[in-house]
């Protein structure tokens, strides 16, 4: 199996780029929020999720180890393939999408091509409680060059009120509410602070 590629963009399509490595040209589908940061000509190393059927193989190539879990993630729910999966992760970053779930907010997720009222809503409801996990994991430095990062002050916060008592999935949804009222900059302290003030409500 194949679970990382670096070489040299070739193309950049609308859906997919061609990977130059070591002469041999690998066609990897890929969301927009990864597209976006490839250029032909350009170095790039892609964490790869790699599909076989009886007819293909398809290579889908993400920017981040975070990114990859999250297509693998949304597969789990009934009716989201690769491409539905491909267009929630174009529509919404992983944070984003942390947060959409932990607030319950379909019509965050419905944004996605081919995502209606029905199928976000699954979503949510199969997702929810498995949003705070992957918040706990911390975020993926989002450059070509992959390196794990220390948790970002969201996951950070949702740690802390966990250790404070509050379940998983109470703590996410405080924080991502705090998140979105503070904005993205918001320090640790405050994620906190404003979180147990909105649970305190």
């Amino acid at each position: 199996m194949i679970g990382k590629l670096t070489g040299r963009i070739d193309t950049v399509a609308e859906d997919h780029v061609l990977l130059d490595v070591g002469g041999v040209g690998y066609l990897v589908h890929c969301p927009a929020s990864t597209l976006s940061k490839l250029a032909a000509g350009a170095s790039a190393a892609l964490m790869i999720e790699m599909r076989l059927t009886d007819e293909t193989i398809r290579l889908y190539g993400f920017s981040s180890a975070e990114e990859r879990e999250w297509f693998r993630l949304l597969q789990t729910v009934q009716n989201v393939g690769a491409r539905v999966a491909l267009n929630v992760l174009s529509a919404l970053s992983p944070r984003e999408l942390e947060r959409a779930l932990a607030l319950s907010d379909r019509a965050a997720i419905g944004k996605a091509q081919g995502v209606g009222p029905k199928l976000a809503l699954r979503i949510v409801t199969e997702l929810k409680d498995k949003a705070p996990s992957m918040m706990l994991r911390g975020h993926a430095d989002e450059g070509a060059v992959q390196i794990v990062a220390p948790h970002g002050p969201e996951a950070d916060a949702v740690a802390a009120l966990v250790k404070l008592g509050y379940s998983p999935s109470t703590a996410a949804e405080a924080v991502a509410r705090a998140a979105r009222d503070l904005g993205e900059a918001a320090p640790l302290d405050a994620l906190i602070r404003e979180s147990l003030k909105g649970m305190g409500r």
